[in-house]
């Protein structure tokens, strides 16, 4: 159970560290496996990470493709990521990681918002797309992973837990 937190200045301010890592703190009970933020301009994007599959840091969340355009925090599990992963790697993708959040970064990649019917699973994730200069989510079709999202004046916040909101300032 990993826990996920973001937020985006719509006003195109730059998003704070402090912020971000303060959010993601609240999360740490759902990941005491390792916290990460990142970010880039007005976008602001925390993991706090139960490792499972992959217990190296190569596992690490955020995590960016190689070339950064595309960055994910993800919680759940993609229980076919490995038939996945294999048609990816027929499509000449490479993996650096073990973990189907790699699997799921690099489906978004080569499909767009058509790679999640492909995802057998339970999940949450929020994709920064550098390129297009949006954030795509996604959630299972259940809703057994979390994601709340609320707007707080010209502030678009996201978590695993809505108590994450409270430590963003734009939260009312």
């Amino acid at each position: 159970m990993c826990g996920i937190a973001g937020y985006y200045n719509m006003s195109g301010a730059a998003a704070s560290l402090e912020t971000i890592h303060a959010m993601t703190a609240t999360l740490r009970h759902r990941g005491p496996d390792g916290l990460d933020v990142f970010v880039e301009g007005a976008v602001a994007l925390g993991h706090s990470r139960l490792a499972i599959l992959d217990l190296t840091s190569a596992g690490q969340q955020p995590m960016s493709t190689a070339d950064n355009l595309y960055t994910i925090v993800f919680n759940g599990e993609i229980y076919n990521y490995l038939e996945l992963r294999q048609q990816l790697v027929s499509l000449g993708y490479n993996f650096k990681s073990r973990t189907d959040t790699e699997v799921v970064l690099n489906a978004y990649r080569e499909w767009g918002a058509d790679c999640v019917p492909r995802f057998n699973g339970m999940f949450a994730f929020c994709i920064l797309d550098s390129r297009k200069r949006e954030l795509f989510f996604a959630r299972d079709r259940y809703g057994i992973k979390p994601l709340y999202y609320a707007c707080f004046g010209d502030v678009f916040l996201f978590a695993s837990e809505a108590k994450a909101f409270m430590r963003h300032p734009a939260f009312r």
